[in-house]
Parts: structure tokens; C-alpha cells; sequence
């Protein structure tokens, strides 16, 4: 047999929550329950009146009875069901079994004022215990259940569920967007916040994604959906929330393992103290009876078992209002021990959209070099050929036909235009077939921290480009606001030395290594994690898988676009913005400390209780109210108080 704390046995309850919406707790002053604890108030009340005041201890009996009734006919239903059909001992049991006693020993005062004080505290705990949930369903409320669709020209409202992909929906100003989708008419500004925690609003016009659960703000849109229900963003989001309020960190393992050796001692220690006194040194049995009850009473380590998951779940969901997904408390505990971020460059401490900057001819005229860069570029996914492509098409050429193309990893790419073998690629792929490359005009380029791409024959080198990556607006003080913190930052990138210097310089990076392939980031992924012990890896969560998943906490970086993020990441950050890392530790530091002070609290007050039960300074409603029922109360508000962290009050 196994003890069941008070807040395992509501978990047919939470999971109904989380699944049905319209099932919430209802508001406060709306609650049946109300109406209950007004009737055993009154009961109460009275039976103290007549005894102490008048000295009827009869009609007194009664009312504490009524009361004990009245408050405790569902705690003493589900503490014998769960006795009976689970062969748990929890906290509903303990409480019916002390209240019993004390009428049993002509304490029905405090009997009923146990059963009394418990009820109560258990109402406020459940809907302070559901504010530290909601987050949730905050999110699932956000998708209005209805949407208007567009067919053959009229309009219909029909449930979300039912509208499929291709539909076209009509969102009027003010109103929610119901799915994911492509505005296919209209322009207007979207507040993204739920989705990315963005305080500004997004201007949204044809062609533009939008999000399930954005409100459109003034203007009249058309969506083509592009997602079915199950499948937005914002699903994937609260099945994400949900998960990861399942994955216990390292602490809470631990607790749960304290509590399961905690309680069995304390209830073993309770049954002593009522039969060891009395039987063996022949002392009073009501008294060593009632400190048996009050021990009991103070065994149940409710405060202590929510002590620490609901301060995670706290700041998980406090996260997801502000665009930042946290997989699980685990990491909300790894963040916190972080000794050094590293960082990819492109897309992440810049824009990642490059431009070219300058074409240098050597030897051949500038068209000619941007053709056939652009020709063999054309053929590859990668962002610089892309940014070549770009700019031969501003120009106007005309691409040619490539013949035996060829990508080399992390290099370049080859292939035959008009019958003759061109290259196109860095300086690690001409170093493999020229000795004499233009280091003059490179090295300027270089040191002006932009990207030099080589294009040459099989004979020489016949042009350079540059393409230049523009630097985040957040980059610079999210460097600052992490050396502030004692945080090493490093860059990787696959850019040569010059230009890693001067871009790291700029930034303002502790470290940088350059000229590194994605293997060669993870060899330094763990050349990190030896030297410093907690590493962050922050990217893009495709290119940069293999690093991420190496490092302690991988954080992949605009995750509202990209469902790979989404899926490969510890944490994901919904909007390219790396000003959420500071919050991000500061919310973790923040959790960390609320984790502390209620493990503390609990243990301390519990074992004081314990202690001051002996020589009777302990009530049976004194345990109650404040050993139990008060202090876990209390452990709920102070977790609380990190959903009201912000990730744009903290300092710039």
C-alpha cells in the first residue's frame, strides 16, 4: 500500500481540464462549494457559540457534527475509495481518520473544525492550483471553435473542425484567426502575441502566413487555410506545453523520491506515539492519541510533493505566453546552469538574408562572373548561392544550362557551362586546386566582415563576390545582456577567419571559431561542454540538428515558421529574436529560487510541526490550517508569482 498525496488523486479531474475547455473551473464566486462552506460556517459557528458561551454541550455535539457532514461527506468518500479500490492512504483518509478520533475523544470542536478548515483550504488550493495551469487554457481558448467560410460566394459558420485544407475563410476586424493559412485578399495588422509573445502588431497583406489564435486587428482578410485544426501552430504549441509539463527535472525526481520515504516514516512514527505511551509507560490515551492524529495529520506531504513541479509548470506555461516553448521542467532547471552559449551566424545572429555587395572581375567582365556564379548556384539550396541567384535575376541575366554539376560539403559547388568546367565555392575549395589566389582584394572584403565567394575555370581565379549578412537589431545587447550575467558567448560559422574576426568583433562575442563544417560544430559543442560543463547551442533547428541535439539545452531560433524547430529543440524561440535568451535565464534563475523557498518552507514547517507536536503545542486545526492545507495553499501562490515575469521588462 502506497500513500496517495491530496494532489495525486485530482488527476482525472486536470486531465479532463486539459482536454475540455468548457470544463474550467467555474468563477470563483459561481462555485457550488461556496454555498457548502457558508452552510458549515453557520453549523460551525453556532456549536462554538452554545458550548463555550452557554455551555450546551449537547446541542453544541450536534451542530459539530452536522458540520463534519456537511463539509467532509466527499473527503471521507474519496479517502475510503481510494483505501478500497486503490490501496492508497492519502491525504483525504489521514484527515476523515483524525477528524473521527477527535470526536472519539470528545474533541468534536476540533473534529469538525479539521474537517472544516481542510474543505476550505482544498477550494482555494484548486483554483489557486488551476491558475498555475491555465496557461494552457489560455492557449486552447485562443482558436475561436467557430470560423466563417467562403463558398460559392456566400458565407457559412461552421466548427473549426470541419473546415478543411484550401477552404477560404472570411476574418473581420477584431476577430480571431481560426486556422493556419495564406491571405489570399485584403491587408491588415495581426497581433501575433499569443503565438510569439510580440507586443507589436505584424502588418499581414497577400502572400503573407498567418496563425490560428492571432487577432486580426482592422482590416477584412480572406485565408486560404492551409492546416487542418489538429494540425496549426497553435495545436502543435499546447500538445508541446502539455508534454512538457510531464517531463520531471532532476529536482522533482528527487522529491518525489524524499516523499515516498518521508511519509510511511512519519505515519510509522504516529502509530508509536499512540500506542508506546499509553501501553508501555501506562501515561494518558487521549493525549498521546490526539498527538497521533496531529502527527498524522502533519505526515501527508502535499506541500512538499507540488512544491517544485508547480513552480515548473508555472514558468513553462509563463514561457509559452511569451513566445518561448520549454520541452520540459528539465531544462527549465539546465538553463540555469549554463556556463556559455554558442551560437551559429547565419539566421541567427544575423538576418540570414544575404546580399551581394560587390562583384570584383579578375580578368572576365562583372556580367560574365555573376552568370556563371548564378548558373551553378541556381542548382544549390544554399543561402549564398541563393543571394547570387538573387542578384543575377535584379540584373536581368539570363541563367545557362549546367552539365555534370557537382556540390561539395562545405566547400562549393562545380559544374560545366558551354562545355567548360567553372567553380564557384570558398576559399577551403580553390586552396585544393590553386596556389595564387587574390589575398589583396580578398583580405579588404574580409575585413570589412563580409563573405567572399571565388568563381573561377580550371585555369584561375576570374571574380570575386561578397555577400554580407545584416546583424540582428538584437544581437549586440542580447551579447551584453548575457556578459552582464557572467555568460561566455562563441560564435561558429563556417565563414573564413577574417571574416569571423571582424563580424565577433562587431558583435562583441567572447570567442569564435571559423571555417567549420556542421560536423565541426559539434566536435566544438563538445569541446565546450568538457571545458565549461552546461553548454546552450543556439541556431536554426535545421542546418544546425547535429550541434543542437548535442549541447546540454539546444535552442533553436524563429520556430513559428519552421515545425523542424519545433520538433528538434529543447526550447524553441518563436520569433527571431535572441533578446528572449535573457529572459529565458532570468526566468529559469527565477524558477529555480521559488523552488527553493517552498522545498524549504515545506520541510522546515513540516518538521517544526512534527517537533512541537510533543509537548502539545500542535492543534488538530492548527496542522491543518497551517501544516497542510496552508502551506500548500502557500506553495501555490508563490509559484505563482513567476507568471507575472515578462520578457520585455527586463533591462535593454
Amino acid at each position: 500500500m502506497v500513500l496517495h498525496t491530496h494532489t495525486e488523486h485530482k488527476e482525472e479531474i486536470e486531465e479532463c481540464h486539459a482536454c475540455r475547455v468548457e470544463e474550467s473551473l467555474p468563477p470563483f464566486w459561481k462555485d457550488k462549494r461556496i454555498l457548502l462552506i457558508a452552510v458549515s460556517a453557520s453549523f460551525l459557528s453556532i456549536g462554538l457559540i452554545l458550548k463555550l458561551i452557554f455551555k450546551l454541550n449537547l446541542p453544541a455535539e450536534a451542530l459539530f457534527v452536522a458540520t463534519a457532514i456537511t463539509a467532509g461527506f466527499d473527503i471521507a468518500k474519496e479517502g475510503l475509495s481510494s483505501l478500497i479500490f486503490r490501496r492508497r492512504l492519502n491525504i483525504d483518509f489521514l484527515i476523515t481518520t483524525a477528524a473521527v478520533g477527535s470526536f472519539f475523544i470528545g474533541h468534536g470542536e476540533e473534529g469538525a473544525a479539521v474537517i472544516f478548515l481542510f474543505y476550505v483550504a482544498e477550494f482555494l488550493e484548486s483554483h489557486a492550483g488551476e491558475r498555475a495551469r491555465r496557461s494552457v487554457l489560455f492557449l486552447m481558448k485562443l482558436s475561436p471553435e467557430v470560423a466563417t467560410v467562403k463558398r460559392d460566394g456566400r458565407e457559412f459558420k461552421i466548427p473549426v473542425q470541419e473546415v478543411k485544407v484550401d477552404d477560404v475563410v472570411v476574418v473581420r476586424p477584431g476577430e480571431k484567426i481560426p486556422l493556419d493559412g495564406i491571405v489570399v485578399r485584403g491587408i491588415s495588422s495581426v497581433n501575433q502575441a499569443p503565438i510569439t509573445g510580440e507586443s507589436m502588431p505584424v502588418t499581414k497583406q497577400v502572400g503573407d502566413t498567418v496563425y490560428a489564435g492571432t487577432i486580426n486587428n482592422e482590416g477584412f482578410l480572406e485565408i486560404k487555410v492551409t492546416k487542418r485544426s489538429e494540425e496549426t501552430l497553435l495545436s502543435k504549441i499546447i500538445r508541446l506545453v502539455e508534454e512538457a509539463q510531464k517531463v520531471k527535472s532532476p529536482t522533482e525526481k528527487f522529491i518525489d523520491k524524499f516523499s515516498k520515504y518521508y511519509t510511511p516514516s512519519v505515519i510509522f512514527l504516529a502509530v508509536i506515539v499512540a500506542i508506546i505511551p499509553t501501553f508501555v509507560f501506562n501515561m494518558s490515551f487521549d493525549e498521546w492519541f490526539y498527538k497521533a492524529l496531529v502527527l498524522l495529520v502533519v505526515s501527508c506531504p502535499c506541500a512538499l510533493a507540488i512544491s517544485t513541479p508547480v513552480a515548473m509548470v508555472s514558468g513553462i506555461t509563463s514561457a509559452a505566453r511569451n513566445g518561448v516553448l520549454i520541452k520540459g521542467s528539465a531544462y527549465v532547471e539546465e538553463i540555469s546552469k549554463i556556463k556559455v552559449f554558442a551560437f551559429d551566424k547565419t539566421g541567427t545572429l544575423t538576418e540570414g538574408k544575404l546580399e551581394v555587395t560587390d562583384i570584383v572581375p579578375l580578368g572576365h567582365s562583372r556580367s560574365e562572373i555573376l552568370l556563371r556564379a548564378a548558373s551553378l548556384e541556381a542548382l544549390s539550396e544554399h543561402p549564398i548561392g541563393r543571394a547570387i541567384v538573387e542578384a543575377a535575376k535584379k540584373e536581368g541575366i539570363k541563367l545557362k544550362a549546367v552539365e555534370d554539376f557537382k556540390a561539395i560539403a562545405g566547400k562549393g559547388v562545380m559544374g560545366k557551362i558551354d562545355g567548360e568546367t567553372c567553380y564557384v565555392g570558398s576559399r577551403k575549395l580553390f586552396k585544393d586546386f590553386f596556389n595564387d589566389l587574390p589575398e589583396a582584394h580578398v583580405g579588404k572584403l574580409e575585413s570589412e566582415g563580409k563573405t567572399v565567394v571565388f568563381v573561377g575555370n580550371e585555369e584561375k581565379v576570374i571574380g570575386l563576390i561578397a555577400v554580407m549578412d545584416r546583424i540582428r537589431e538584437t544581437t549586440i545587447m542580447t551579447m551584453r545582456e548575457l556578459g552582464r550575467r557572467n555568460i561566455k558567448t562563441v560564435m561558429l560559422t563556417g565563414d573564413n577567419e577574417r571574416t569571423a574576426r571582424a563580424i565577433a568583433k562587431k558583435i562583441g562575442m567572447s570567442e569564435y571559431h571559423a571555417e567549420l563544417l556542421p560536423q565541426d560544430k559539434v566536435i566544438m559543442v563538445e569541446k565546450l561542454t568538457e571545458k565549461y560543463g552546461s553548454v546552450g547551442m543556439v541556431g536554426d533547428g535545421v542546418n544546425d540538428a547535429p550541434a543542437l541535439a548535442r549541447a546540454t539545452v539546444g535552442i533553436a531560433m524563429g520556430a513559428i515558421g519552421s515545425d523542424v524547430s519545433l520538433e528538434t529543440a529543447d526550447i524553441a524561440l518563436m520569433q527571431d529574436d535572441l533578446s528572449k535568451l535573457p529572459y529565458l535565464i532570468e526566468l529559469s534563475r527565477k524558477t529555480l529560487e521559488v523552488v527553493k523557498e517552498n522545498v524549504l518552507a515545506s520541510i522546515l514547517i513540516k518538521g517544526s510541526f512534527a517537533v512541537l507536536t510533543f509537548p502539545g503545542l500542535v492543534t488538530l486545526w492548527l496542522a491543518v490550517a497551517i501544516g497542510d492545507m496552508g502551506l500548500s495553499l502557500a506553495v501555490i501562490l508563490n509559484a505563482l508569482r513567476i507568471s507575472l515575469m515578462k520578457s520585455d521588462t527586463l533591462s535593454a
